[in-house]
């Protein structure tokens, strides 16, 4: 038993070390496209505005902090580090292959992996919801937190990588760049509605209400009716968000 503990707290810090040190190994070398550069494959369909990736340094931040919570001697939560730990560390890892894979230009590998990394981390919440029902504070903070923003993201993220990768394929034209636009914001606004309702965590809809609100100041000149639906899809997403704390104060206590 205190092997597999061991084993999965390794894995944890090892996921959180491994998403960090790759994009700032990249940036040293100066290996490969930038995410920036892959990302802009895709602008003429759905772009955000670029202040919107500085929510990057909050989730590795509160990534940080939940690795170095699994070395504490005394930890609150063993069973809900049991339930969130392996998803954690796919969800995790995940982010620094797709540093990997959007520097060496791979288009489907980025898709695969981005949606391996959301669905990873979104099962990691709902283990967590039910794992410890009922508590709150800190400790259970430092765990929860730091995965629903990185779910959050990632959700919002997966859309503008799928329609990067189309846009970049061909798949995707000038003629219908608006059309696409729009469907890959109804589809954030969908898959974001279904997992708020499943996970219960208030920084989970923080963060993709962050991506759209950053899609709609980038499309706000060029396509309006885009920035139009963005806006709409966050407010519903963190109006659900608000319901959902206020009729459960463990979602927002977490």
């Amino acid at each position: 038993m205190a092997e597999r503990h061991l084993g999965r707290k390794l894995a944890v810090i090892g996921a959180v070390a491994f998403a960090i040190l790759v994009p700032a190994i990249q940036a040293l070398t100066g290996w490969g496209q930038s995410a920036a550069e892959f990302s802009a494959g895709g602008d003429g369909t759905l772009r955000a505005a670029g202040y919107a990736f500085s929510i990057w340094s909050v989730i590795y931040a509160g990534l940080v902090a939940y690795a170095v919570y699994q070395v504490l001697p005394r930890r609150a939560e063993p069973a809900l580090l049991d339930a969130v730990g392996w998803p954690s560390v796919v969800a995790t890892l995940g982010c620094g292959l797709w540093i990997i894979a959007s520097a060496a230009d791979l288009d489907w590998a980025s898709v695969a992996i981005i949606l391996t990394s959301t669905g990873a981390a979104t099962f990691a919440l709902v283990r967590a919801r039910n794992a410890g029902r009922g508590r709150s504070g800190w400790p259970r903070r430092l765990v929860v937190w730091p995965i629903g923003l990185l779910a959050g993201w990632l959700t919002a993220a997966a859309a503008l990588n799928i329609l990067t990768v189309l846009t970049a394929q061909g798949v995707i034209g000038p003629e219908s760049a608006r059309i696409a636009a729009l469907a890959g914001v109804a589809g954030v606004a969908l898959a974001a509605l279904l997992s708020a309702l499943a996970v219960r965590i208030a920084t989970y809809g923080l963060a993709v209400g962050w991506g759209l609100a950053a899609v709609a100041v980038a499309e706000s000149g060029s396509k309006p009716e885009v920035a139009f639906a963005a806006v709409t899809a966050a407010v519903l997403v963190l109006g659900l968000t608000v319901v959902l704390a206020l009729r459960r104060p463990g979602a927002l206590r977490a």
